[in-house]
């Protein structure tokens, strides 16, 4: 059964369940039923941020150092889902992340699955939700999951991830841009990539000014304000009260700076246990799941719904300017057409 060798650690069976619900068929949906209960355990780390930033290569080197930990930690199993943009011809994903994590190949320990954005807004495609699901239930440790590297639209994986790293890199642009990328409400951890390029000062210098900003009032978490604690009580992660995004510098193509994000990933898994976030932010992880579902099953039943010839005529009204689009589509909620 597909099931128990997903479960059983078939990494055959995990590829086959993984196109069947990429392809949203009935098999992979029951599978997906099957296997929700034993969800939950993975830590989910978010990987965002503009095109260039060294995005890929950031993550297999963190890959690689779970798996083979300096401190001598026992080895975590990781799964890496790569969102790539849609080709325009096939519709594929164009897999230019599997070219950058090589170093992980034949790695029984590490799961790479590279999927097509197919037109999804945000940086994710629609049911990397459920990808993420069926590799937490096949028991890896860490998923990571890499956005399509799209810029500003890429605030879906804070909805999905635990801990969301935001990566940035020198000479990229002018130092707003941080600010248009609304940086400072998905950013758990700050990571300045190529860090051995210069301009690296000033970009590091910018993020700060960022973060000092927000820090005297309120603090942007995943798009919900919190209050910062006074000026004259520094805040504790210990007692879990807040937590300020830290700024790190890496240069992934080196292995520089890895182990220190590292264990910064860690000690923001801790803040969130301790502090009761975890449990908030996985409420709003299957909260957002559900929303997506609800949205495509609606749609799809009012599509089973209605003819095509209504919808068709709705059109050619709008076409004459004979109908607003906002009466279109009460007239087709209703079933009407004409």
């Amino acid at each position: 059964m597909l099931v128990d060798a997903v479960r059983q650690g078939n990494r055959l069976a995990l590829g086959r369940l993984l196109t069947q619900v990429e392809n949203d068929s009935e098999e992979g949906r029951q599978a997906l039923v099957d296997l929700f209960h034993y969800t939950g355990g993975a830590h989910l780390i978010g990987v965002t941020g503009a095109p260039g930033t060294g995005k890929s290569s950031l993550v297999n080197r963190l890959a690689y150092h779970y798996r083979h930990p300096a401190d001598g930690a026992l080895a975590r199993r990781v799964g890496i889902i790569a969102v790539d943009p849609s080709s325009p011809f096939t519709g594929g994903a164009i897999l230019g992340d599997r070219v950058r994590m090589r170093d992980l190949a034949g790695d029984p320990g590490v799961f790479i699955r590279s999927m097509a954005s197919r037109g999804s807004l945000g940086g994710l495609a629609a049911t990397t939700s459920a990808l993420v699901d069926a590799m937490d239930a096949a028991g890896f440790d860490l998923i990571l999951v890499e956005t399509v590297g799209a810029g500003q639209g890429e605030v879906d994986v804070a909805s999905l991830a635990h801990t969301t790293l935001v990566v940035e890199a020198p000479g990229l642009g002018d130092d707003i841009q941080a600010i248009k990328a609304g940086i400072l409400e998905i950013a758990d951890i700050l990571v300045i990539n190529k860090a051995d390029m210069a301009g690296v000062e000033n970009t590091e210098r910018a993020l700060r000014g960022l973060l000092q900003l927000a820090h005297p009032v309120t603090h942007l978490m995943h798009g919900v304000f919190s209050h910062a604690p006074a000026q004259d009580e520094p805040p504790s992660h210990n007692e879990g009260q807040y937590w300020e995004p830290p700024v790190l510098r890496t240069v992934a193509t080196e292995g520089t700076g890895v182990s220190t994000l590292v264990a910064e990933i860690d000690r923001h898994r801790e803040y969130l246990q301790e502090s009761g976030e975890w449990a908030m932010r996985e409420r709003l992880r299957l909260v957002s799941q559900l929303d997506h579902l609800l949205k495509a099953e609606l749609v799809a039943r009012w599509q089973m719904s209605i003819s095509d010839a209504h919808v068709q005529a709705v059109i050619e009204r709008l076409m004459k300017r004979d109908l607003s689009p906002w009466k279109a589509v009460e007239l087709l909620l209703n079933g009407g057409g004409t």
